[in-house]
C-alpha cells in the first residue's frame, strides 16, 4: 500500500541495493519516513528488491535496465518484460550518449523503445528516466511511445536545455532534482524555470555525496533547502510542494 501521508520527505531516485547493507538501508529510509523509490539497474536484481519492499510503508522498488549496462545486458530485456506486471515503478531506464556509452546507443534506443511500448500497453506505470546527453532523443521517444494517458516519465538528474525542459513539461514529464543539480549556475537557472508542480526531490545515492559519505534518503532535507534558495521559497514550502506533487503523481 502506498503511504505518502506520513512521509516527511521524498527521495524519488536512489540505489539502495548498491549500499553495503541493502536491508539496513531500507530500514533506515523507513525509520526516517522518507518516501523512497529504490531503482534497479538490471532485472536480475529485481526479485530481491521486490521481496524486501513488498511490506514497507515508504520504500518502493522500480524495475530497471540501466542504459549504461545495455552493451552487456540487453539480453535481459525479456526478463524485464516478464517482471513488469509486478510493479508500478520502472527505472532506471533511458539513454546515455556520453563518450563511454555512445557505442551502444542504437541498442539502448531499441531497449528503451520496447520499455516505453510495454509500459504504454500496461498503462499507469511511473518511470524514472536517465537522459545523459540525450534529452532530445529521450523526449522524442517518450512522445512517440508513451502517451500521457498511459504513463508518466520523471526525468532524473535532468541536464538538458531550457527548451528541452519546456518540451518535457508539455509532454507531462516531472523532474527529480538532487543537490548536485543546483551547485552550478547553469543548473540553478534550469531548475528555477521548472514549474514547481512538476518537481520531486532525489539523492541518486550512493552516486552523490554529503560530508564525504554517500548520500542516503534522509539527505533530501538538504536538497529541499538548496532547492528552496533557487526557487525563492522556504524549505518547508518546498517540502510540502514536493509531497503534494508526489500525491498527484501517484493518484
Amino acid at each position: 500500500m502506498t503511504d505518502t501521508t506520513q512521509a516527511v520527505g521524498v527521495d524519488f531516485h536512489c540505489h539502495l541495493d548498491l549500499y553495503p547493507d541493502f536491508e539496513a538501508a531500507i530500514a533506515k529510509a523507513e525509520a526516517a519516513r522518507i518516501y523512497t523509490l529504490t531503482v534497479t539497474t538490471t532485472p536480475k536484481a529485481w526479485p530481491r528488491n521486490h521481496e524486501l519492499t513488498r511490506q514497507t510503508r515508504f520504500v518502493r522498488a522500480a524495475l530497471g535496465l540501466h542504459p549504461q549496462l545495455i552493451a552487456e545486458r540487453a539480453g535481459e530485456l525479456p526478463l524485464w518484460e516478464r517482471h513488469l506486471s509486478e510493479t508500478r515503478y520502472v527505472g532506471e531506464v533511458g539513454l546515455d550518449a556520453g563518450p563511454r556509452f555512445y557505442k551502444s546507443l542504437d541498442t539502448q534506443k531499441q531497449v528503451f523503445r520496447r520499455v516505453l511500448q510495454c509500459c504504454a500497453d500496461a498503462g499507469g506505470k511511473i518511470l524514472t528516466v536517465h537522459s545523459v546527453r540525450s534529452a532530445a532523443q529521450v523526449l522524442d521517444m517518450i512522445e512517440e511511445h508513451l502517451p500521457r494517458d498511459r504513463g508518466t516519465a520523471i526525468l532524473h538528474w535532468f541536464t538538458g536545455s531550457r527548451s528541452e525542459a519546456k518540451r518535457a513539461v508539455a509532454l507531462g514529464c516531472y523532474f527529480s532534482v538532487n543537490a548536485e543539480m543546483v551547485r552550478t549556475d547553469r543548473g540553478r537557472a534550469l531548475v528555477a524555470e521548472l514549474p514547481t508542480d512538476r518537481i520531486l526531490t532525489e539523492t541518486d545515492g550512493p552516486f552523490t555525496q554529503v560530508h564525504g559519505r554517500p548520500s542516503e534518503p534522509s539527505d533530501v532535507e538538504a536538497t529541499a533547502t538548496s532547492l528552496a534558495r533557487v526557487l525563492g521559497l522556504s524549505p518547508e514550502a518546498v517540502g510540502k510542494k514536493v509531497q503534494s506533487n508526489l500525491r498527484t503523481l501517484l493518484d
